[in-house]
């Protein structure tokens, strides 16, 4: 027996009735595979010799990416707001964040509508981790993910647009912000510029003057319009949510989206694409200065142990010469730099894919130590090239590296030193004058070191010509690392460049890098010492 009130019944029918109105949410049935971090999930089939237009779409968690995503597939397949259904492809913003921890790369592809809504099927590339707590470390394999998609045969060789998407309510772009489409502009050739849009999502569909000033201040490059100002297209994202609303503002949100989808659209279908064999020469040229760098640092670290300890052997034997009654038996106790290997996290098999450290045999060095994401066969690493690393001192064919759950770490041990190591040390040289031939390897130290330097140089140098925005945070500091490094070594003129490189995007410079402070803030003390070197520069 129901025990409620005709009024409380027909409260609760009126609450269910509300609770239930349109638009219907139906699951879309896709295909999704997995490979590594690396995900692609299709709806309907693909027909050959059809248009497809690429979109990469980039924003912090919450701006609305995953609605935005969903709206693109409805308007492909030509839903209506009087048909009152709604269709998904990423279910919803929460299971987006949770797929973001798993996936760095989400590859959606729509097809089986062209001709019919668009002239075209759709292929929609979302970077959900860029810019979240896992740090720069974590947004290196983004890059990788993304280098792997742009150049496998069955990837993405083309984009026709990147889209930043953005809240409305946007003023000025946070530390966050410019940190996220910072690192993606650092990915392009300079000519992709023309085919980058901002998505304002949540929108009134009033023009967001302030979020486009925003865009200006902060020195994004993007498509513009007549007026020098930033292209933009405008979404509301509730087209979704049950209609309790009045009519009237539901039919007007409806209206915002759709002048904005067709926009968009209409975009993609006048704008010429762009081929990514410049993204692919800059993503190249930032992993292996990446590489370059880190192995640059472990070479000169070991460089200068060497010379420390050559210098503690000649400063002996001069105190031995001077005072030979006082050294009958001459021995020093010396620091000696050593390889040793040391194991790293990873190593784990995923599919055809697998994360460790490629290091030299030969030279006994890590030429991509950062974690090497690609396939099992080391030849694919992105330091190779034309079948040799493009990194270690000798540049050795491929066959000498393997990739393996450990890396190489330069340490230092106390020992002995006596005459007879000393002199046995001279003569391996064909040196008899030990005191000679210990100056002459503290030459050849430097000499290494100035090679090495302007290797990377060079590096920095050729992704100038080629990148849309060259400063990067991590090229930002390894831009600092080579700025100190070659005023040790008196370069002037390089020093120079350097300092003019770093000048060119020098507004906002402490703002990101204070966002990468915060995020990382408990990695340690030894991290913290390194950025607070980096923000008392400006």
């Amino acid at each position: 027996t129901d025990s409620r009130s005709p009024e409380e019944t027909q409260r609760r029918d009126e609450e269910e009735q509300e609770f239930h109105r349109p638009p219907a949410v139906y699951q879309l049935k896709t295909r999704r595979k997995t490979i590594g971090t690396l995900t692609r999930v299709t709806f309907g089939q693909q027909k050959l010799n059809k248009p497809n237009k690429s979109i990469l779409l980039v924003g912090e968690t919450g701006a609305g990416k995953s609605t935005l995503i969903n709206a693109l597939v409805n308007h492909a397949m030509g839903v209506k707001f009087e048909d009152e259904v709604w269709f998904q492809i990423v279910e919803d913003e929460k299971r987006s964040q949770t797929e973001s921890q798993t996936s760095d790369v989400i590859v959606y592809q729509i097809f089986g509508f062209e001709g019919k809504t668009l002239p075209f099927s759709l292929t929609i590339i979302d970077t959900p981790g860029y810019g979240d707590t896992r740090g720069i470390e974590h947004d290196v394999i983004v890059i990788e993910r993304l280098f792997e998609l742009f150049q496998s045969d069955n990837g993405i060789h083309e984009i026709d647009s990147v889209g930043l998407v953005l809240k409305s309510s946007v003023n000025r772009l946070s530390d966050r912000l410019r940190y996220i489409f910072d690192s993606v502009m650092s990915l392009f050739g300079k000519d992709i510029e023309k085919n980058i849009v901002a998505l304002v999502t949540h929108s009134n569909g009033r023009r967001p003057k302030d979020l486009l000033q925003a865009l200006d201040a902060a020195n994004i490059k993007c498509a513009k319009d007549e007026k020098k100002k930033p292209v933009y297209f405008l979404f509301n994202n509730c087209q979704h949510e049950a209609r309790t609303e009045e009519a009237e503002y539901l039919e007007n949100a409806d209206r915002i989206a759709a002048k904005g989808l067709s926009g968009f659209t209409d975009f993609l279908g006048t704008t010429a694409p762009q081929k990514l064999e410049t993204t692919l020469d800059v993503l190249n040229e930032r992993i292996r200065l990446s590489a370059c760098i880190q192995n640059l640092q472990e070479r000169i670290k070991l460089s200068e142990l060497k010379q420390t300890e050559i210098k503690q052997i000649k400063e002996a034997l001069t105190n031995h010469e001077e005072k030979p009654e006082k050294n009958k038996t001459f021995a020093v106790e010396v620091y000696e730099a050593y390889k040793d290997k040391e194991p790293i996290d990873g190593g784990i098999w995923l599919m055809t894919l697998f994360k460790g450290a490629v290091c030299c045999t030969f030279c006994e060095e890590n030429c991509h130590s950062s974690g090497c994401t690609s396939s099992r066969n080391i030849k694919d690493c992105k330091v190779m090239k034309d079948g040799r690393c493009t990194v270690c001192s000798s540049k050795c064919p491929v066959s000498t590296h393997i990739k393996g759950k450990w890396r190489y770490v330069t340490k230092t041990r106390k020992v002995q030193k006596n005459m007879e190591i000393i002199r046995r040390r001279s003569k391996r040289e064909k040196r008899l004058d030990i005191l000679e031939n210990l100056e002459c390897e503290i030459k050849a130290l430097r000499a290494e070191k100035s090679d090495l330097l302007e290797e990377a140089f060079k590096h920095v140098v050729h992704l100038e010509k080629i990148a849309l925005k060259v400063n990067s945070l991590s090229t930002f500091v390894h831009l600092d690392f080579l700025i100190e490094k070659m005023k040790d070594n008196g370069d002037t003129k390089k020093v120079q460049k350097l300092e003019e490189m770093k000048k060119k995007e020098d507004e906002g410079a402490r703002s990101k890098l204070q966002h990468v402070w915060n995020k990382i803030e408990a990695a340690g003390k030894k991290v913290k010492e390194v950025l607070n070197s980096e923000l008392s520069t400006f």
